[in-house]
This record gives structure tokens, C-alpha cells and sequence, in this order.
């Protein structure tokens, strides 16, 4: 079943850490195939994968043993009811005549490679969610005690459990704080143990905040990629393309968004971090100074875009006089809705015998300026 069903019957399916039966070697797994429902190997080994997936899944549907040849006819229909609720994609497999489905040895590596495929995808989502689980917190705590005990040059015996681990890391710091300063370390910044519900509400605190900081991360980031690809447009960055990829991928990739900020960065907090240090004061600048600070830059034009600034666009027609009460029937006396009064019809008759004789006068003036082109040109290349 580690091998490849489609393409030369090999496919990776990852099942041989699961699936113990006859056909985890290819040999056995194409004659079974060949067999197709002849072969108990080949039931076997769908009814293995149809227990498994519906373990995994909710499904009305299941695939059940049979007794021998005389239940082939109810194992198809037990085959034929999962596929169509899993909603195969072979049709050879979901229709036509149901004894002529699993005739083929194609359409039988077809069937155990769906199957297979799509157990798999189950396990790798419920591994997913085991993540969040307390089995995975357990193993993150194992990992960081046994990170402290390498800082410590503490032997990290996993076997022996976490309190045993814990007991050796206090004695070892407090052997190492008694050859320091009193002041070295510096008081907690919680002088009080925390109960489970400020725990709690901590955790929830430090969960929102987490989240929002993340977003801003991402945004940043996005920023740097847009603004590290604005320099390539340049024609001296084309030519170096991959040397810049080369630098600035590698300090790419190696930003999370992700904050690794915990509720132990809050227990770990001394005194020294309740004070507010300016980001102008002169010990901060002595790590944050660059030569870039020392370029003075020249007063920037004023490039506009206020809203209150903006002026609305000129009219591109004269307005519509709104309706005008009283006057007697019909004619001009009286404005209907859409017709323009004798003044309006007037001034805009002028507008448009304005622009026509511009535009004529226009035409003319070119038409005029290209034949003293010509007369030039003709001058220019004229024989002597």
C-alpha cells in the first residue's frame, strides 16, 4: 500500500504504518487486483479501509464482511452506497451495471486508491486538530524544560518525568544565584501568585492581543516585500536580481508573524521593565542610531489630496431650469419636465456655434501650417 495505484500502479498513500495485512508488498497487490472480488485478500483489505474511514468520519454508510461468493452481490451495493456518499469522482465506480463495476483490474486499484487517498487525508486532518490538544501542550512543556536543562548543563532524561526535571533546574539555579549579587537578578515584577481565574483571564488577555499584533506583523512584512520590490523596477537592480534574492530572503523568511509572547514572559518580568524609557533618550539611541539619521532631507513640495481641498468637476452642460408653476397651456409659456425654455435653447445655440467655429478656425490653421511644412521640406531638397 506504499506504493503507487495510478501511473504504473505506484502511489505514495503513507498506509504501511497503519494497514499490517497481505498486500503491503506490489507484487501481491497487482494479483490481487487482477483477482478483484475473487480475491479475500482484496476484501479484506477494502473492508479494512471502509472500518477505518468511517471510524474517522460520521457516515451512514459501512462496509461489512461477507461469508464468501454468494454475498459479492451485497458487498458491491455495500461498495457502491460509501462511494457515493464520499462522492467519488470515478464514474466507472458509481455507475453503470454493478457487476461490471469491479470487473477490471483498473477499476479495482481505482477503488483502493480513492479509498486510501481519502483515509489518509482524514488522518492528516485529525492530527490537525491533536495539536491544540493537551497531548501536544504536555510534549511543548517536555521540550522546554529540557531546553533549560541544556542552558543549565543539566542531564535531560525525559524517562524520569517533569517534576524530577524541575527539582534539579531549581537547585541548579539557586546554586547559581547564590554565587551572584543579590541585585543581579532584580525583583518579580508580580510581588503575588496568580490564581487560576487571573490565569485564565490572562490567557484570554494575552490571546487578543496576540491576535491583534500578528495582523499588524503581517502588515509590516507586507509592506517590506512591496517596498524591496519597488527597488528591483530600477534598471542597475534587473541585472541583479538574483543577488538580491540571495540577501534579502533568508532575513525574510526567517520574520514570523506569529508572537511568541506567553504568559512565562509575564511571570519572568522584573521591576527594571515597569519603567518607561523615552525612544529619544540618549541610551536607546546608542543602539537605535544609523547613518541614515544623519541625512537631512529638503523641504517636500506639497502634493495636495485633502478632501476639503477638492473642487467639484465643471458642469459639462448648462443645468435644467427645475418647473416653473403658472402660464397657460402648451407653447413656450409654460416649462414642461425635460424641455428648456426659449433663453436656454438660445444660449446654447451660441455655445455651439462657438465651439464649431473654433474648431473650424483650428482646422484651418493646421491644414495651413502643414502645407508651409511641405513648402520648407520642398525648399530643403531641391536640387542646386
Amino acid at each position: 500500500m506504499g506504493r503507487k495505484l495510478r501511473n504504473g500502479h505506484r502511489e505514495s498513500c503513507g498506509l504501511h504504518e497503519w494497514y499490517t495485512g497481505a498486500l503491503l508488498e506490489e507484487d501481491a497487490l497487482k494479483k490481487a487486483a487482477e483477482n478483484g472480488l475473487s480475491s479475500p485478500e482484496f476484501f479484506e483489505l477494502c473492508i479494512w479501509l471502509g472500518s477505518q474511514i468511517k471510524s474517522l468520519c460520521n457516515m451512514e454508510e459501512s462496509i461489512t464482511a461477507t461469508d464468501g461468493v454468494k454475498d459479492i452481490e451485497s458487498f458491491q451495493l455495500e461498495i457502491s452506497g460509501f462511494l457515493r456518499e464520499m462522492s467519488c469522482p470515478y464514474s466507472s465506480l458509481v455507475s453503470g451495471d454493478i457487476k461490471d463495476r469491479l470487473r477490471e483490474k483498473e477499476d479495482c486499484l481505482k477503488l483502493l486508491l480513492f479509498l486510501s487517498t481519502e483515509l489518509q487525508a482524514l488522518k492528516i486532518l485529525q492530527s490537525k486538530k491533536i495539536k491544540g490538544s493537551r497531548l501536544e501542550k504536555h510534549n511543548e512543556i517536555i521540550q522546554e524544560v529540557q531546553a533549560i536543562c541544556d542552558a543549565l548543563g543539566l542531564p535531560n532524561s525525559s524517562s524520569s518525568g517533569i517534576p524530577p526535571l524541575l527539582t534539579s533546574v531549581e537547585q541548579k539555579i539557586k546554586d547559581i544565584l547564590s554565587k551572584v549579587k543579590n541585585s543581579y537578578v532584580g525583583k518579580s515584577l508580580l510581588t503575588k501568585p496568580l490564581n487560576s481565574n487571573q490565569v485564565e483571564r490572562l490567557e484570554k488577555i494575552n490571546d487578543a492581543l496576540c491576535s491583534e499584533y500578528e495582523c499588524r506583523r503581517r502588515m509590516l512584512m507586507k509592506r517590506l516585500d512591496v517596498t524591496v520590490q519597488s527597488f528591483g523596477w530600477s534598471d542597475r537592480a534587473k541585472v541583479k536580481t538574483d543577488e538580491i534574492a540571495r540577501i534579502y530572503q533568508p532575513k525574510r523568511y526567517a520574520l514570523s508573524p506569529k508572537s511568541t509572547i506567553t504568559l512565562a514572559h509575564l511571570l519572568a518580568a522584573r521591576e527594571d521593565l515597569s519603567k518607561i524609557i523615552r525612544t529619544s533618550s540618549g541610551s536607546t539611541r546608542e543602539k537605535t542610531a544609523c547613518a541614515i539619521n544623519k541625512v537631512l532631507m529638503g523641504r517636500v513640495p506639497d502634493r495636495g489630496g485633502r478632501p476639503t481641498e477638492i473642487e467639484p468637476p465643471p458642469p459639462e452642460m448648462p443645468p435644467w431650469q427645475k418647473r416653473q408653476e403658472g402660464g397657460g397651456r402648451g407653447g413656450w409659456g409654460a416649462t414642461r419636465v425635460g424641455v428648456a425654455s426659449k433663453v436656454e435653447v438660445a444660449s446654447r445655440v451660441e455655445v455651439a456655434s462657438k465651439v464649431a467655429e473654433e474648431v473650424m478656425v483650428a482646422g484651418e490653421a493646421m491644414v495651413i501650417h502643414m502645407v508651409e511644412e511641405e513648402g520648407e521640406d520642398t525648399k530643403d531638397t531641391k536640387l542646386p
